[in-house]
């Protein structure tokens, strides 16, 4: 019986044309690139291998760095049948006769190796669907994905499988895969050193990407060798990976926010115009632009999220490009502010206490009393006016009766907030000389 999905390259006529990627795919591990991190021999792959016992996986990383390439050769190694779907083109009735022929395959006694591609597309129904025959060795499972594993895999799946991280190629990566593709096609590749260095950077750390470029470049006639500009007019630069829903989301939107608290303008702008080429809507940018402001900086400069809603409006009013420049405005006045996040944890530290002591009333003195009852009752009883005062002080008590008075705003020695530490110390100072005052 024929296996659903096996896409092995052997049930290609040996006449058919193939692609470069296809003819360049590695017939060992050892052939693969730039994944030392997981195959090296003191790495988790490695380790499995040379151990004999290799369990159920799943590969996170980009594409084109080779995660069915290595769960292919993985099933060489183990002597395993290696069965590869997609799990946006999979329903319920095509798994369901996957594990039937896994299960058949098990009792003529040969394991499957089942490769998932884009694993975080199945629900969680689906994912769960896996689980028995994972536990009774019908399939060893190796599940590919591009997006964060533990957000979008379920726990139970993950507690069963070792998540390996598979990295972009760097340079030099790219550019022992471009001399294998022109070993492979017989050809130097007709570019000069600064055209072939642009050609490695327009693949974007993905290999078949590159493998792709280079096929173009190498059915080109030309006279001579290309330099760099006349490669970029030939071929479009490939759009960097961006999901605005994804991984790549969240990491550079980090990227950026860490930049401005550590107050460097030069990272913060960059990751800023990451974001904007990549297509994030400027709106949200400006209100998280605003949340910088308010988490990182707050008093230290009061001036910061004015700055932002300001950003935020110009924006609103010329729209793109030019409200864009705005908001790096508003990103390089963030990341160069004196920071503080004084406000921000008194506010948490606020939230926590007021949960802690529930529904405690305030004290008497300082409740209005518009009703007689409420006056007999006590309410606004030994008020003291803070304008009447000599300093416009009166130190009273203003939490509630036996609770102990709370420390939470502690303004740092930085920007605006060092005169405001000042204000807080002078009026502590005041609070313990009258009578009456607490600490």
């Amino acid at each position: 019986m024929a296996d659903l999905f096996d896409q092995s390259p052997d049930a290609v006529p040996d006449t058919a044309p193939r692609p470069l990627a296809d003819r360049l795919r590695p017939k060992k591990l050892s052939d693969v690139i730039g994944q030392d991190q997981v195959l090296g021999p003191e790495a988790p792959l490695g380790v499995m291998l040379s151990s004999g016992s290799l369990s159920s996986l799943v590969f996170w990383g980009p594409p084109g760095v080779g995660k069915t390439t290595i769960a292919r050769l993985l099933a060489d190694e183990t002597d395993l049948h290696f069965v590869q779907i997609s799990a946006i083109f999979t329903g319920v009735p095509d798994l369901r006769k996957v594990f039937e022929e896994a299960k058949m395959r098990r009792r003529n006694g040969r394991g499957t190796l089942l490769f998932v591609d884009e694993i975080h597309r199945f629900n969680k129904a689906q994912q769960d669907g896996f689980l028995p025959h994972m536990e009774d060795g019908t399939i060893l499972l190796v599940g590919a994905t591009t997006e964060n594993p533990s957000f979008e895999l379920n726990a139970a799946l993950l507690s069963r499988a070792q998540v390996l991280v598979l990295e972009r190629l760097e340079l030099a990566d790219l550019e022992r895969l471009a001399q294998r593709a022109e070993k492979e096609l017989g050809v130097a590749l007709p570019l000069e050193g600064s055209a072939r260095e642009a050609l490695l950077e327009m693949a974007d750390g993905d290999g078949r990407a590159l493998l792709n470029l280079i096929e173009q470049v190498a059915a080109w006639s030309v006279e001579g060798k290309l330099d760099a500009e006349a490669l970029s007019a030939r071929l479009m630069r490939r759009a960097a990976k961006y999901d605005k829903s994804g991984d790549e989301h969240y990491n550079l939107i980090s990227a950026l926010h860490k930049s401005v608290r550590g107050s460097d303008p030069d990272a913060a702008i960059y990751w800023l115009a990451r974001m904007l080429q990549g297509g994030e809507d400027p709106r949200y940018l400006a209100r998280r632009i605003t949340r910088m402001a308010v988490e990182d900086i707050g008093l230290a400069d009061p001036q910061a999220q004015a700055q932002c809603l300001q950003a935020w409006e110009t924006y609103e009013r010329l729209g793109s490009p030019e409200g864009e420049l705005a908001l790096a405005q508003a990103v390089l006045y963030l990341a160069l502010a004196p920071k503080s996040n004084a406000a921000y944890v008194a506010y948490k530290s606020a939230m926590r206490t007021a949960k802690e002591t529930g529904s405690t009333p305030p004290p008497k003195h300082i409740l209005n009393a518009p009703t007689r009852l409420m006056k007999d009752q006590g309410y606004g009883a030994g008020y003291a006016y803070d304008h009447d005062a000599e300093d416009g002080f009166s130190g009273q008590n203003y939490f509630p009766d036996g609770m102990e008075r709370a420390l939470l705003y502690q303004p740092v020695e930085r920007g605006f907030e060092r005169e405001l530490k000042k204000r807080l110390d002078y009026f502590q100072k005041l609070r313990l000389q009258r009578d009456g005052g607490s600490t």
